[in-house]
Formats: structure tokens, C-alpha cells, sequence
């Protein structure tokens, strides 16, 4: 696994057996334990994974991920931390460098904010350069989604740093933050990232009817 996914696989760890398994987390109705339950089966259940979201078709499916769930849920919360600390099995193409950074530095970032920021006290973590433009890329890529139905254009500025227009549109938006914050903001942590919308008051407006600093 690449250094800046594996860090913070490892750094949601610590933050989870730090909070405790049944501390909350930004996932709605996720405890810890539930948060680490779902990356475990993310790492190696991909049969389970499917399972859980196909289960209104086929019910047996359903049952089955539920009864998987229910058996990890259960395990010691040091055993599952462990389980999700030592990353995907052997087999799984995620064990190399290019693809772990690909599908899982994102992921495992916004999960650890997931953890730290649902505690009481958080603080912003400073990052590293290399993590930060890695995080960066993400979010252009991601944002581009996740803003489709702004109704408003929409650029994103990093201060005294890069800036990409994400979404055409006049009249548009700025939202201003760290990468990091960025991420979040696209995934729809709005209540706990730091980002500034600005602009005109009515494209403001109207981004924030679309997407509630509540999120």
C-alpha cells in the first residue's frame, strides 16, 4: 500500500480505538463499530458489499450480508480494528501502490474525519504537501459530480494556492478551503468542513438551498 493511503488507514485506527467503539461518527445512525464493520467488508467482502445493496431484489442476499454484519459487529473492537488495520487480503488488486491511492487515500481520509470530527474538540489536521495535492485532485474530480445540480456555476480556490472551475455557469460561486476541506464539503460533510461560499447573494443562496451547510 502506497504511504499516504496506509497513513491514514492506520490514523483512522488509532482515532477509532481512541473514541471507542460506540462513539458516533458523521455517517448517520454509524457508530465506530459500524464505520469499521463497513470498511472491513469494503476491503474483502465485495460478495457481502453487493449483497447488502442488492438485498430488496434477492432477500436471501440481503440476509446474508445482515447475518455477516451482525457476525463482524460482534467481534472483539480491538480484533475488527485490527482486521481493518492489516488492509485488504492478498488477492485483492487494492495491495498495490497505485490502485490502494486510487481507491482508498480519499476514502479513508474522509472516514478518519468521519470519526475525529463526530468528538467533541476536533481540530483541523495540518497535512502534509504531498497528501494535500493528492487530496486536491479528488476533489476537482469529484466535485464536478457532486455539484451537478447546483443550478450555479461553481469554482473552487484554495487559498494562495490552485483554483478549478468545476461547474459552468453564471452567475457562479467560490468555495474556499483547504483540499482537505474541499473533499469534505463534495462528500457532504458540510456541517463539519471549512469552506466559505461566496459570491453573489443569490447564486449563493440558491447553491445553498441545493446543498445545506447542514450536511
Amino acid at each position: 500500500m502506497t504511504a499516504l493511503a496506509a497513513r491514514e488507514r492506520s490514523g483512522l485506527c488509532d482515532d477509532a480505538l481512541a473514541a471507542g467503539p460506540d462513539a458516533p461518527t458523521l455517517c448517520e445512525g454509524w457508530s465506530v463499530r459500524d464505520l469499521l464493520v463497513h470498511l472491513h467488508v469494503r476491503d474483502g467482502r465485495p460478495g457481502v458489499a453487493l449483497g447488502g445493496v442488492a438485498g430488496r431484489l434477492v432477500p436471501a442476499a440481503g440476509r446474508r450480508a445482515e447475518r455477516v454484519q451482525e457476525e463482524l459487529a460482534a467481534l472483539p473492537f480491538g480484533e475488527l480494528v485490527d482486521r481493518v488495520r492489516s488492509g485488504p487480503p492478498a488477492w485483492s488488486p487494492a495491495r498495490a501502490g497505485a490502485v490502494d491511492e486510487l481507491v482508498n487515500l480519499a476514502e479513508f481520509f474522509t472516514h478518519r474525519e468521519d470519526v475525529r470530527r463526530a468528538q467533541d474538540g476536533w481540530t483541523p489536521r495540518e497535512l502534509d504537501a504531498q497528501e494535500s495535492r493528492a487530496l486536491w485532485r479528488t476533489a476537482r474530480t469529484l466535485a464536478r459530480v457532486a455539484y451537478h445540480r447546483s443550478g450555479v456555476g461553481v469554482v473552487l480556490v484554495v487559498p494562495d494556492g490552485p483554483r478549478a472551475a468545476v461547474r459552468k455557469g453564471v452567475p457562479a460561486v467560490t468555495l474556499t478551503g483547504q483540499p482537505q476541506e474541499l473533499l469534505l464539503h463534495a462528500f457532504g460533510r458540510r456541517s463539519r468542513a471549512r469552506v466559505e461560499v461566496g459570491g453573489f447573494p443569490q447564486a449563493v443562496h440558491r447553491f445553498q438551498q441545493a446543498f445545506p451547510a447542514a450536511g
